[in-house]
């Protein structure tokens, strides 16, 4: 027989006397009162486990959770809320955080006590954990009550602070803490409770300070202030305020200091933005891009100004790039204008058009300087800088196009004696420079015409300066424009090298061929057609010791090819002749025409202009031009009658054998045939061809399609090398309908059909 010892019974009001007196113990240790440390609380856990654990009905968990809640409310209505309501302002704050930490020590506490019903009672009735019970009192009886006049008090030593007080910021960190920790994991207590209220106060601190501000201060004057506030408020929020404050305070901030003020503070006369550009404030224009990036398309506006000619417009969302664009803009124009005024001067001189070219690279190294240091590489300002250049980088001057002009820029740079004076480095760098240029044109294909004419007369009259810088360009040109742009000028260059390598081998020939004898030192420079500009070729009655030059190398040349026809362009010939004048001899370098021309006078004293002309078989046009160059420029080698300065057709001539000179060489240059309205034609010729093929390309892939996509299309396709005008495509469609490429559809006519 054995004897089971049973537990005695708790009774409700015995044991919770008991726990009354572990709970007053509690309370004195946190009021600061004299008590010895806990020694029963093994103890007091297990009354409460007990007391939980009994038969019915004598469980008292319910009654035990519900009295567990009533300790903290007693608590706080007889001790707290008395010390809180007689305090006031920042004495208050402090009484609060004090009394905050006091009660999470007694939740703490307290939840050990009554762990038991955390475990089992309360799990088991899904009721709200003790820990939340304890903070839940407090949000109820004392937060709701003192989170006003909390709120107030914080704002008003923020704004203290702001206005230069030092303030406890450990203190408004604890106080804003206790907004987080209410919420228990929510932060609806912080935000609507305490952020709200703060963030209008802080519209209506900057909305005062930026209205006298902006009156009273220079455009970087009041940026620096605004940017000094940005980082104080940043500031705030890394030592007192939630971090998920930071977003909106700066929000509030840069809307009242950036936002509101932008139009008046860019456009402040003597400091605005045009002011910072034109004197080259690199620091307060960095300083513009940071305030204005942080806003939300805060930058449209001032990469827009930095592109148009026109007013400004007062609107915030397109300003800061615009104020940029616009001032490039105008800097730009001024340059074409300061062209055109030289221009219109050269002219009066009879001098050579000049491009502003060179300073416009100067402009694009300022503001792409600009672009990259300042506003730190952003799309927006490159996309204003691209804009802006466009506008003044196609205007032409004195009849000169844009294309032309950087056409000849570059031959300057690249020829002998151009006048470029620059290092080797330097070129590169310039050239560069100009592929950079060109980027911003829009008649690429007129630009390559122009180039490859003057390329031309470098590689043909050894006037290049540097092959290497020839093949740097081209390489530059490829990378920028495509594989196509720079085809044809890659040939002529190579053509060049297989040239020389072409004349050593006819020097050879000679040399192993007595009886194919010239009779003169001859060079020739055979040229592969397609890849040239197109020359005119005349049947020229070439002087008998010439004849027998053609016909010795053709000797040769069908010795390495029989089937390649050679067609000779006088045009581009030069001569060494001796001319035996009475005073001394004096050895002439003239063109292949004027040789010809001179070599008449050997078997005649006395031609007349009918006579030269039909001898030489040459257009009025260019006997008019050999024969002004040989009697009425600087070298009169043919005596003119009537002794005039122009020529006519009723002129005669004669060898001027008085004639001398200090030189014992000298050139006979034969003014150029001006062949812009040539290459013009000749660009266009080829824009129709280009234009036919895209539209035959967008038809044969879309088979039927309407006349505005169609030139829309169009337009897209061609516009890397050149703007096409929508009238020559109209006119372009039409002639590909009357050959049959197209058609147009017979109930809707602006719609198109492809006839394979």
């Amino acid at each position: 027989m054995s004897i089971m010892s049973e537990r005695k019974t708790i009774d409700l009001e015995q044991g919770w006397d008991f726990m009354q007196k572990g709970i007053t113990k509690l309370k004195n240790i946190l009021e600061g009162l004299p008590e010895p440390q806990f020694s029963s609380e093994d103890y007091m856990m297990l009354t409460i486990y007990n007391m939980c654990t009994q038969k019915p009905p004598h469980d008292y968990s319910q009654q035990l959770y519900d009295k567990y809640r009533e300790s903290f409310e007693e608590y706080i209505i007889s001790t707290v809320l008395p010390s809180l309501r007689e305090k006031h302002d920042e004495f208050m704050l402090r009484e609060l955080v004090k009394r905050w930490a006091n009660h999470k020590i007694m939740v703490r506490w307290l939840s050990r006590f009554f762990h038991y019903l955390d475990r089992y009672f309360i799990a088991r009735r899904s009721l709200p954990p003790l820990n939340e019970v304890g903070l839940t009192c407090f949000r109820d009886l004392v937060y709701k009550e003192v989170n006003g006049k909390v709120r107030d008090a914080v704002i008003s030593l923020i704004d203290q602070e702001r206005e230069g007080e030092q303030i406890d910021r450990a203190l408004l960190k604890n106080v804003l803490d206790i907004f987080v920790e209410i919420g228990m994991g929510q932060m609806d207590h912080y935000e609507n409770d305490f952020e709200a209220a703060m963030l209008k106060d802080t519209s209506s601190y900057y909305s005062r300070k930026a209205s006298n501000w902006i009156l009273d201060d220079s455009c970087p004057d009041y940026m620096l202030k605004a940017e000094e506030c940005l980082k104080r408020e940043k500031d705030r929020v890394a030592h007192y305020l939630h971090s998920s404050s930071e977003p909106k305070l700066l929000e509030k901030v840069q809307h009242e200091l950036l936002s509101v003020y932008a139009n008046q503070l860019l456009e402040k006369e003597h400091s605005g933005c045009h002011a910072l550009l034109r004197d080259d404030k690199v620091v307060d224009l960095s300083r513009m891009f940071r305030l204005f990036s942080k806003i939300p398309r805060g930058l449209d506006p001032v990469s827009s100004m930095f592109k148009q000619v026109g007013g400004i417009e007062p609107i915030f969302m397109l300003f800061l790039p615009f104020i940029y664009a616009n001032h490039v803009t105008t800097e730009g124009m001024a340059l074409v204008k300061l062209a055109e005024d030289a221009a219109s001067n050269k002219k009066a001189d009879k001098k050579d058009t000049v491009g502003p070219q060179e300073q416009v690279i100067e402009l694009h190294d300022k503001y792409l300087a600009y672009v990259n240091d300042c506003f730190q590489n952003h799309t927006l300002f490159h996309k204003a800088l691209k804009e802006a250049f466009e506008v003044f980088c196609n205007k032409g001057v004195a009849g000169s196009s844009s294309a032309e002009l950087l056409a000849t820029f570059c031959d300057n740079i690249l020829k002998k004696g151009g006048s470029e004076k620059l290092s080797d480095e330097a070129v590169e760098e310039t050239l560069e420079k100009v592929v950079k240029l060109l980027a911003y044109i829009s008649d690429k294909d007129l630009f390559a015409e122009f180039y490859r004419k003057k390329l031309a007369r470098r590689l043909l009259f050894d006037k290049s300066a540097n092959d290497d810088h020839e093949r740097s360009i081209l390489t530059k040109l490829k990378q920028q424009c495509g594989g196509q742009f720079t085809s044809k000028m890659e040939g002529m260059v190579t053509d060049l090298t297989l040239a020389k390598e072409n004349q050593t081998s006819f020097e050879e020939y000679l040399s192993n061929n007595p009886n194919a004898d010239p009779g003169i030192d001859l060079t020739v420079t055979v040229l592969t057609t397609g890849f040239w500009p197109s020359y005119k070729s005349f049947d020229l009655n070439l002087p008998a010791e010439m004849i027998r030059c053609v016909e010795v190398f053709k000797e040769f040349y069908q010795t390495k090819t029989k089937h390649r026809k050679l067609t000779w362009i006088f045009s581009l010939g030069t001569c060494n002749i001796s001319g035996k004048f009475e005073p001394k001899t004096v050895e002439l370098i003239v063109t292949t025409y004027q040789a010809s021309a001179l070599l008449l006078f050997n078997s005649s004293d006395r031609l007349s202009y009918s006579e030269i002309m039909t001898q030489l078989n040459l257009s009025d046009d260019d006997v008019i031009r050999l024969l002004h160059s040989l009697s009425c420029a600087k070298y009169k080698i043919l005596s003119k009658e009537p002794n005039t300065k122009t020529i006519s057709s009723t002129d005669y001539f004669e060898f001027n054998s008085k004639f001398t000179d200090k030189m014992r060489r000298i050139k006979i240059p034969l003014p150029p045939v001006d062949e812009k309205k040539k290459v013009i034609e000749d660009v266009d010729k080829d824009r129709r061809y280009a234009i036919d093929a895209s539209i035959v390309r967008i038809m044969k892939s879309r088979k039927v399609l309407g006349y505005q996509q169609l030139v829309m299309e169009c337009v897209e396709q061609l516009g890397r090398m050149f703007k096409p005008d929508v009238k020559a495509i109209k006119k372009r469609i039409e002639d590909l309908i009357s050959r049959d490429y197209l058609e147009r559809d017979r109930d809707n006519a602006n719609l198109f059909r492809y006839l394979a």
